[in-house]
């Protein structure tokens, strides 16, 4: 750190970072523009190449040597293959801030970059919590950002021009950026007292079910946050669990399963449900919207899919309902995930159906494919103290179905007072059926 840095009243520091052989200066600037507004900063060199032409706070050895393996580690150092030594910098980046900020020494990231740069740093920035102030200066920030970004909150700024020197533009593109990032580090948002935060999924076709969850709940002193069920979606309620901002998870809609299964443009990614499972939070469960795979527009499904039952939801969006077998193929990926569980969790079926367009009269309405996926689950989901397995008489989105998540969820959450929400009764207002290998086995 150098004797410029001024410290931060919490004892942290905004960590600006970049390739500093080729935007040492344009990173010197911000760094000066955050000090001008009373920021500490610590400056980082992750370049791989030529010298930096300015001298960092935290020298590229430095960051290369928090990698977890010595080829790495070499890698990092060597940059012999530029690639190769960019893959390995970003790896060693990402342990060395998850580091630094365990310890309590980062207020905030900012980083500049081309598209090799943007490529390095933002992994490490999607790497620490949600909240955490993350801004990426970048060139190619005007186009699709999706794997810059993910399931992150990193904010992206355009650079305009190259950044390459400071010139007119440059200078008010980088300050102000400093700026936004001086402000996000000041003035950050009051969290105590806060109503305890619950995730829950949600699909247009599963709407009037989650709205129904989420004002009961919101009515006995929970804040809900809504996430659509989208790949993208599902991981970002995961990281937030992951990071302790949510307190218990309604996984109303799980229809991220059946793209990753199938193969749709939606896909749960490999590590669905672990986060959750790992952190142990109250959860329950259900099959949302279980009855379709989204691909683009129409002209863009897959040639084998092309005979299939397809639905076209908008312009962008075609839906393909699945299959007895694709369901039992979702059934046992879940499985698979719940059956590594160690705390208790509560799967509730609504054998009426799984989505607005999965009833009687509607264009995915197929009993047989639905009873597949149930009957797989109830099979491959191993009978376990603390799991419940649940059918209803329900379709999803009948009030019923959502009374009966409310009241599962508020038991496992620990709340006793369900009066004020719901009227006394057998959970799920009574008609419900619990298969055999599950009677008794829940909480």
């Amino acid at each position: 750190m150098t004797s410029s840095t001024r410290p931060h009243p919490d004892g942290s520091s905004v960590y600006a970072v970049a390739t500093m052989d080729t935007k040492g200066h344009e990173l010197c600037y911000v760094a000066e523009r955050l000090r001008a507004a009373g920021i500490a900063v610590v400056t980082i060199d992750v370049g791989t190449k030529e010298l930096p032409v300015a001298t960092p706070d935290v020298d590229r050895a430095t960051v290369a040597d928090s990698h977890p393996t010595t080829a790495g580690r070499i890698a990092a150092r060597s940059g012999a293959d530029r690639g190769q030594a960019i893959t390995a910098m970003s790896d060693a980046l990402r342990v060395y801030l998850r580091r630094e900020h365990e310890l309590g020494r980062v207020a905030g990231v900012i980083g500049i970059g081309g598209s090799g740069g943007t490529a390095l740093i933002t992994p490490a920035m999607r790497a620490l919590p949600i909240g955490l102030p993350k801004l990426m200066v970048s060139t190619v920030a005007s186009g699709n950002v999706a794997p810059y970004v993910d399931f992150s909150d990193i904010t992206m700024m355009y650079s305009v021009v190259d950044i390459a020197g400071l010139n007119a533009v440059s200078r008010r593109v980088l300050g102000n950026a400093a700026a936004a990032m001086a402000g996000m580090v000041q003035h950050p948002v009051p969290t105590s007292g806060e109503k305890p935060a619950l995730g829950l999924t949600m699909f247009g076709v599963t709407t009037p079910c989650v709205t129904a969850v989420r004002e009961a709940l919101e009515a006995v002193g929970f804040d809900c946050l809504v996430f659509h069920a989208t790949g993208t979606g599902g991981r970002a309620m995961e990281a937030l669990v992951e990071a302790g901002l949510i307190q218990g998870v309604l996984d109303i809609t799980t229809t991220e399963v059946a793209d990753e299964v199938v193969g749709g443009i939606l896909p749960a990614g490999p590590h669905r449900f672990e986060a959750i499972l790992r952190a142990e939070v109250p959860y329950v469960l259900s099959l949302g919207a279980l009855d379709m795979v989204n691909f683009g527009a129409l002209a863009t499904v897959p040639e084998p899919f092309r005979n299939r039952r397809l639905q076209v939801h908008n312009a962008q969006v075609t839906l393909m309902r699945t299959t007895p077998e694709e369901n039992r193929r979702a059934a046992r990926w879940i499985a698979a995930k719940l059956n590594r569980a160690r705390a208790p969790f509560r799967i509730l079926i609504p054998e009426g159906g799984l989505s607005a367009i999965d009833a009687p009269g509607q264009p995915f309405h197929d009993p047989e494919a639905d009873a597949a996926l149930f009957d797989e689950l109830e099979s491959a989901v191993l009978p376990a103290p603390g799991r419940l397995i649940r059918r209803l008489p329900f379709h999803i989105n009948d009030p019923g179905f959502a009374q009966a998540l409310v009241e599962e969820f508020l038991r496992a959450f620990g709340q006793k007072d369900e009066k004020a929400l719901v009227p006394a009764g057998p959970p799920g207002g009574g008609g419900e059926r619990l298969s055999s290998p599950w009677n008794g086995g829940g909480p």
